[in-house]
């Protein structure tokens, strides 16, 4: 544990750290906006805390932009059709994050007037919304003293402590350690910083300690165990799925469906095709769930698709006939307005790349 002087020390220590040192980002306001009066904007902030998760900052600033241009406030996007928000997202990954940023924004405009709570507990309330991603809106918008804590924060923490306990299990434990530390003058700040922290000084596998505000205090830095925390089990090998798709086209239209809101991909568009199982069907198992009989070329090549939590083979069979048949027409040159997953749109390019 840390006395009550060591921790005021290392909020300053860290603070000072972020003032020099943090990232500027599309959404972020930065202690020198803040002297200057400038005001995070709660909207820009949800949405910057939804696409960040389980995705790159990177990766998520064109979306973030992309979202503000089409929908510039809370209730443009409530007003937005479902489908139109799904095919902003594809490619994002995660997508019950973009079904239930819609159905936060409905909730926002309907039942708070299209402003959204100023308090962590009733952010709680709101769909897509969970802990970490309350505890930051609140204290980025609303100056309320949190304690947002995401994977970067844990391995930041446990790393000071030593915590022993494995993941996940530890995550209460170090959330109480965290708490400690949560900042009431400047809450909005110190998560902003200690995240900074976490993901560009202190990373999983080869943190910067010699940049670390914090590494006097660490007690993983001190003994030269710091990669050794978190605690986690041995990573397993991940489980490997396979299944078919089924490239039907006509005149440059090719057939579209939509999957359904629940499971994998949820309400996003796909090529026809089979379950996926954890054995390989043989390929008259996998003809036997094509849409229709038919003449159909196997292609040589697979494709390969990796989730969080298994590996994905595909095999792709191609076949033409009348788009009268199709559930959705979608034309070949035009598969932006469609909410196309990457897993689909790679099963697409193999079936559309010219032969060798």
């Amino acid at each position: 544990m840390k006395s009550s002087q060591q921790i005021i020390a290392m909020r300053q220590s860290l603070l000072d750290w972020y003032q020099r040192e943090g990232r500027t980002l599309p959404w972020r306001i930065r202690p020198e906006d803040r002297a200057a009066g400038v005001m995070a904007h709660p909207y820009e902030i949800w949405l910057s805390e939804i696409m960040c998760q389980q995705t790159t900052t990177t990766a998520a600033s064109a979306y973030w932009h992309k979202f503000l241009k089409a929908w510039p406030n809370v209730a443009d996007l409530a007003a937005a059709p479902r489908d139109d928000i799904m095919t902003a997202w594809a490619g994002l990954g995660y997508y019950a994050r973009a079904r239930n940023l819609h159905k936060c924004a409905k909730v926002v405009c309907e039942q708070y007037g299209g402003v959204f709570p100023d308090s962590e507990e009733e952010l709680l309330t709101l769909p897509g919304i969970g802990l970490y991603s309350a505890a930051a809106i609140a204290g980025i918008c609303y100056n309320e003293p949190t304690n947002v804590v995401d994977g970067n924060v844990e391995r930041v923490i446990s790393r000071i402590f030593c915590v022993e306990t494995q993941m996940p299990k530890a995550k209460p434990e170090i959330r109480i350690l965290a708490g400690e530390f949560a900042d009431p003058q400047h809450p909005g700040d110190y998560a902003q910083a200690l995240m900074d922290l976490g993901a560009h000084v202190c990373k999983p596998k080869n943190p910067k300690c010699g940049d670390c505000p914090w590494e006097l205090e660490c007690t993983a830095h001190k003994f030269d165990t710091m990669v050794d925390y978190p605690k986690r089990k041995l990573k397993t090998e991940r489980p490997v799925r396979y299944g078919a798709v089924f490239f039907i086209k006509d005149a440059g239209q090719i057939w579209l469906r939509q999957r359904p809101d629940k499971g994998l991909l949820g309400g996003m568009m796909e090529l026809p095709g089979t379950e996926w199982t954890e054995v390989k069907t043989d390929i008259d198992g996998l003809l036997a769930q094509a849409p229709f009989p038919g003449n159909w070329l196997q292609l040589d090549s697979e494709v390969k698709h990796v989730f969080t939590h298994f590996t994905l083979f595909l095999t792709v069979f191609t076949a033409q006939i009348s788009a009268e048949r199709f559930d959705i027409c979608a034309n070949l040159n035009m598969l932006d307005i469609y909410a196309l997953p990457s897993l689909m749109r790679k099963a697409i390019a193999l079936a559309t790349q010219p032969p060798h």
